[in-house]
């Protein structure tokens, strides 16, 4: 693997060519096959605005239902990817991801209320309400984390990594009391405490394409402060980086990008940490890189287990048990060497 140290932009090329492969098969597969050749045709025709003379039904099938579900799992798996990689490089610690901090259970909690409150009376369109309610819960979660860990002027990564522990704690408590309150629709929040993807279309594209760019630059702009924060905190600041500002910046722009992952798609968990663990293993630690790889790579990542979930496997299993399973072992490794390390 350390033969691809100082080749990033070849595997950059390599990963998005696969990416770009992936998402053509994607969308061939599932109860109905369909050729290749057809789903070039239809984006082709679609892009161009041409009628287009594939059958209506696989055109039905391939525009509408597989392809927002298949560029959503890219645009998700990649933002949480690219989120994982910043709360790693920020913490100093292989095993955060956006769940250390806490942003994905307040999200999980912003949305387990509506759900409740829609329970006992309150009206309110369900794909406007969820969205909203998660995103809010995940920036409260962070503006407490934060206020928190505020009496450490240097806002160091210990401080944050208890502050998200503590807050965590409470807010999984939170949800299991509106669980009780539920009642009938206890199924409803569960089934969406596990995360899934088939509710997936193009509202939820257009929410999350730009909330994807405008993140991604920001991130990417401030790879090499990363690089020289890792180098040493006091060393970081002689050269001129703002280190607190600089883990502002990046952990309001993830927490962001988290939350719109977790309003749109429910909670999957691991892809954050599995990824920017396995680039970094392959290419280093350059952050230049390491973050957009991360983009691919999540992208990729949650497209070949979506696409399993949904065509492969005899009945879909939500996308967040099976993350869950592949990323716990991973997980339990990663912790070994840490402490091995140590």
């Amino acid at each position: 693997m350390r033969a691809w140290r100082g080749s990033s932009p070849l595997l950059l090329v390599v990963l998005a060519g696969l990416l770009v492969a992936g998402m053509v098969l994607a969308a061939t597969m599932g109860y109905m096959r369909i050729p290749a050749a057809d789903v070039l045709q239809l984006i082709r025709d679609r892009i161009l605005g041409l009628d287009s003379s594939v059958d209506p039904v696989s055109a039905a099938v391939v525009l509408d239902v597989r392809l927002p579900r298949i560029i959503e799992s890219v645009l998700v798996g990649g933002m949480l990817a690219v989120c994982g990689g910043v709360f790693q490089a920020i913490l100093l610690n292989p095993l955060a991801d956006p769940y250390t901090l806490g942003i994905s259970s307040g999200a999980a909690f912003g949305a387990s209320l509506v759900i409740v409150l829609q329970v006992f009376g309150l009206s309110l369109p369900q794909f406007i309400s969820v969205p909203l309610f998660a995103f809010g819960g995940g920036v409260a979660t962070l503006a407490v984390v934060l206020s928190l860990a505020a009496g450490d002027r240097r806002l160091s990564s210990t401080s944050l990594i208890l502050s998200g522990v503590i807050v965590a704690a409470i807010l999984s408590a939170a949800i299991g009391f509106l669980k009780f309150l539920a009642d009938e629709q206890v199924g409803v929040i569960i089934f969406w405490l596990m995360g899934s993807l088939s509710g997936a279309s193009w509202q939820d594209i257009l929410v999350l394409v730009p909330v994807a760019v405008i993140g991604l630059l920001v991130v990417l702009l401030h790879g090499r402060d990363l690089n020289v924060m890792a180098i040493g905190e006091r060393t970081a600041v002689t050269m001129g980086v703002d280190t607190v500002r600089l883990r502002r910046t990046l952990l309001v722009t993830c927490t962001l990008m988290a939350s719109v992952c977790v309003a749109v798609a429910g909670i999957i968990g691991f892809v954050g940490l599995i990824v920017p663990h396995l680039l970094r293993s392959v290419i280093g630690p350059d952050n230049r890189w390491l973050l957009a790889l991360s983009f691919f790579g999540g992208g990729l990542l949650l497209l070949f287990a979506d696409t399993l979930t949904r065509a492969v496997l005899p009945a879909e299993v939500p996308i967040g048990v099976l993350t869950a399973l592949i990323g716990g072992p991973f997980f339990c490794v990663i912790f070994k060497r840490k402490l091995r390390a140590e």
